[in-house]
């Protein structure tokens, strides 16, 4: 036991590490190839970042326990919006928004985010949900790719700044996988040490799990804060929380027929709906996240696992 808590602790020193490795290189990618900061990370990091949650849902899937998967999922828009944006926001004295997102965009975002938590509330999932979230998914892409132009400005400079892009985007890649490899180590303890109490699996998925797939992001609030680079953790978790709704629609397709998730779920939409308005509210109101209201977000989040526990 002494061993599995040893490795445990020393894998969240390993991902804290890494993390600090991908945040300085996207930083450095986007500028040579003179591109926002935001824009990169929203593509690169969101997608990258999003793949232990991929990892979680196809062997939820080959073990048949898809509610595995919704619930983590699911749980990981409660866990960016309402514990790691608010930290960001309360230890870095706050988070600006100002030429991130206009405010169609970033209400169309958050629709998009909070897709999986609708298509779940009557608990029956099918392949047409899954198909809606996978379109939804590459609207919003299509949409980002639009407004910062990443695509061509990227096909424009790349070629120019071939020899450092590439240290870069290896270095990035590299770090990823370290990072993907440690956290499916910890997802895999965090189960394991959850069943010893006997939770149900769609619990534990909704509030361990999606904290255990999130700890990419989760590193990247303090890594990001000590090396001022808010602009790219920001980009990261609106990215990341996207590719989730992807993510649903793509393992819901892989699953090849729908199904029934069996669980509470009323309450926890009420707290991801409340969350989510009052993250818009706060977001537009100045167009930042001040420290007061990362707190508030932060108590909803309490609000939240003490209601999912008890």
């Amino acid at each position: 036991m002494i061993g599995y808590v040893f490795l445990y602790i020393f894998s969240f020193l390993v991902i804290w590490y890494v993390s600090g490795v991908i945040v300085t290189s996207v930083d450095r990618l986007a500028h040579k190839l003179n591109l926002s900061s935001f824009a990169v990370s929203f593509f690169l990091l969101g997608i990258l970042t999003s793949i232990p949650e991929m990892s979680v849902g196809i062997s939820a899937l080959i073990d048949e326990k898809p509610e595995i998967f919704v619930g983590n999922l699911i749980g990981g828009i409660v866990v960016i919006f309402l514990l790691i944006i608010p930290l960001l926001a309360i230890f870095g004295n706050g988070v600006k928004l100002t030429h991130q997102m206009s405010k169609e965009h970033l209400i169309l975002a958050l629709l998009i985010i909070i897709a999986p938590s609708v298509f779940t509330f009557d608990g029956l999932i099918g392949i047409p949900e899954g198909i809606m979230a996978v379109l939804l998914y590459l609207m919003l892409i299509m949409m980002v790719e639009k407004r910062k132009g990443l695509f061509e400005r990227i096909k424009d400079n790349i070629f120019h700044n071939k020899d450092y892009t590439d240290y870069d985007l290896i270095k990035i890649l590299v770090g990823v996988v370290v990072v993907f490899l440690v956290s499916k180590y910890i997802v895999d303890t965090t189960i394991y040490f959850s069943q010893l109490f006997n939770i149900s699996s769609f619990l534990i998925s909704l509030v361990i799990v999606a904290i255990g797939t999130n700890l990419p992001e989760l590193s990247l609030v303090f890594r990001a804060l000590s090396l001022k680079k808010k602009e790219v953790a920001l980009g990261d978790y609106l990215g990341s929380a996207a590719a989730n709704t992807g993510i649903f629609g793509v393992l819901i397709l892989l699953g090849g027929s729908g199904f029934f998730v069996q669980n509470h779920f009323y309450q926890t939409f009420v707290f991801i709906a409340g969350g989510m308005t009052l993250f818009y509210i706060f977001a537009r109101s100045k167009q930042d996240i001040s420290r007061a209201e990362g707190l508030v977000l932060l108590l909803v989040y309490i609000l939240f696992l003490l209601m999912e526990v008890l």
